[in-house]
């Protein structure tokens, strides 16, 4: 399935699950998201996400935020939207 990239993880808060990502492209809750970097790589459907600690449904390039994520991520990994 094509990818297309929507933003860079910049924290991981292992804690929580939640990695933090500078957002160059669109995305929503729901979304398909590949997550690849040196030694993550996995695949997950957006359950949540959130900027300044307030619960949102979608997030516009620019936006930094945190998302709720499945497996652990590192700085500086890549996150793709995955497309049908």
């Amino acid at each position: 399935m094509p990818e297309v990239e929507v933003g860079t993880v910049t924290h991981y808060y292992g804690h929580i699950n939640v990695a933090i990502v500078q957002l160059t492209d669109n995305l929503k809750v729901g979304d398909n998201v590949h997550i690849k970097g040196h030694t993550s790589d996995f695949n997950q459907e957006v359950s949540s996400m959130q900027i300044e600690h307030k619960d949102i449904s979608e997030a516009k390039a620019g936006d930094i935020i945190g998302m709720k994520v499945l497996q652990k991520a590192h700085p500086h990994d890549k996150v793709y939207k995955v497309t049908p």
